[in-house]
């Protein structure tokens, strides 16, 4: 079964890998990467695994910019 992760999206992008899903779909064995995947981290289809990866690049840049903004408002004191 072809699927493809989006657990690694923001530092590998999409992977797509060959690989078995177990139970009701909820659970996804790689051998390639000899590790387990539960929803929302595999797709199906790479249609929806593109708008994972973009919901989790719009979270991402959320927080930087939450980040910067209260590094911005610190004050130092000499």
């Amino acid at each position: 079964m072809k699927v493809w992760i989006t657990a690694y999206a923001l530092t590998k992008g999409i992977i797509e890998v060959e690989g078995e899903a177990y139970g009701d779909g909820t659970f996804f064995r790689s051998a390639k990467y000899e590790s387990s995947f539960y929803k929302p981290d595999w797709h199906e289809t790479r249609e929806s695994a593109i708008a994972r990866a973009r919901e989790m690049q719009a979270k991402k840049i959320a927080s930087l910019q939450k980040q910067i903004k209260k590094i911005e408002g610190l004050k130092f004191e000499d």
